[in-house]
């Protein structure tokens, strides 16, 4: 048994979502959003060093030399899996886990919109999962393959950095490969992906133009594509993804964007009133043939107008969400206005929805 064994049983045993480790930190640990210490005392560096890399392959120790972070998947006997990340920083090294869950959520356990069920069901396509780091992305797009795996006779191909969700076959067939354990690099992978003749491929945070370019051709090919990034809302998203090219293509990837576009989710983890866990909170937009338009026209500050028009279509702006969530009691209202958008119109939610608190908070 490898001496961070006992930490992730400590972790699992306390509901904990993440292990920190740090050297002249106790071992800390994520619960309900808060970091508690798991145990008393500090950690020295050579302890520490010890404890991490004992899990480690050689292959990973030496880039980690190399690199001086490194993200990889590791299994804690039949208990839990856990995405580490590995990292250099001052005092020495670093790393956060983060659990895993050992069973794919669905959809509606996660309580996503309905209209992730149907952006799932998509032939072809874009679609963007994306929020900040830690926002439940991967658990998202967990849930759709999931649910493509069982209502789909189809090949579901990812490309992860590293794997966290392992997928049974159900009904469709699945491959699954892993960034530098199975391939050099997601370029390297998404331009094979064509000839291992997929029907859905998910692609875990594409940081490079030549990936991101692959990707939306692969779209084009009667492919349903599905991409995690950090970005934070639709309009964000996309302008992060035409700003990342020279201005010279910038045409032509707002051309591509706007003809292969699906749909982009974008999330964000909210603390629930209750303060014992957190729900996930949607923007979504799909592209509509007006919403398409306005990507080729370079006018993305006006699709904010189309989500907050279009629910019908099963499209919502954040703010529309963390309403939706204030008005159930799910969510506090200080909590609700610190995550709006528009702070001084959602301001004007809270002292419709709850009045008795809109003086308090200003």
């Amino acid at each position: 048994m490898a001496k961070i064994d006992l930490l992730f049983d400590d972790l699992v045993k306390r509901g904990g979502s993440d292990l920190h480790l740090g050297v002249g930190h106790p071992p800390l640990a994520r619960v309900r959003g808060d970091l508690v210490a798991l145990r008393d005392g500090t950690l020295d560096a050579k302890d520490l060093e010890d404890v991490l890399t004992e899990i480690l392959t050689p292959a990973q120790r030496a880039s980690l030399d190399v690199s001086l972070d490194l993200d990889f998947a590791h299994a804690h006997r039949d208990v839990a899996r856990f995405r580490a990340s590995y990292f250099i920083k001052s005092g020495g090294l670093g790393a956060v886990f983060r659990l895993v869950p050992s069973r794919v959520l669905t959809l509606a356990e996660l309580g996503c919109p309905e209209v992730l069920w149907k952006l799932a069901d998509r032939r072809s396509g874009l679609v963007l999962v994306t929020g900040p780091s830690s926002c439940g992305k991967s658990t998202t797009v967990a849930a759709m393959l999931d649910h493509i795996n069982k209502t789909r006779a189809c090949h579901i191909l990812t490309i992860e950095d590293p794997i966290e969700f392992v997928h049974e076959p159900l009904r469709a067939h699945i491959t699954q490969r892993e960034v530098r354990s199975h391939v050099p690099c997601a370029v390297a992978a998404l331009r094979n992906a064509a000839r291992e003749n997929p029907d859905v491929i998910f692609a875990s945070e594409l940081r490079t133009n030549d990936a991101l370019e692959l990707a939306l051709d692969l779209a084009t090919r009667g492919i349903l594509v599905v991409v995690t990034m950090r970005t934070n809302g639709a309009v964000a998203t996309i302008d992060r993804i035409v700003g990342a090219f020279p201005p010279e293509e910038q045409a032509h990837v707002r051309s591509l964007l706007a003809d292969t576009l699906a749909g982009v989710v974008s999330q964000q983890l909210v603390r629930t009133t209750d303060g014992k866990g957190g729900i996930p909170v949607h923007e979504v937009f799909v592209a509509t043939a007006p919403g398409a338009q306005l990507v080729r026209e370079n006018k993305t500050g006006q699709l904010l107008s189309v989500m907050q028009a279009g629910q019908s279509q099963g499209m919502q702006t954040m703010d529309m969400a963390l309403e939706r969530l204030l008005t159930q009691s799910r969510i506090t209202a200080e909590l609700a206005l610190d995550r709006a958008v528009d702070k001084e119109s959602f301001a004007r939610v809270v002292a419709r929805v709850r009045p008795d608190l809109a003086e308090s908070l200003g």
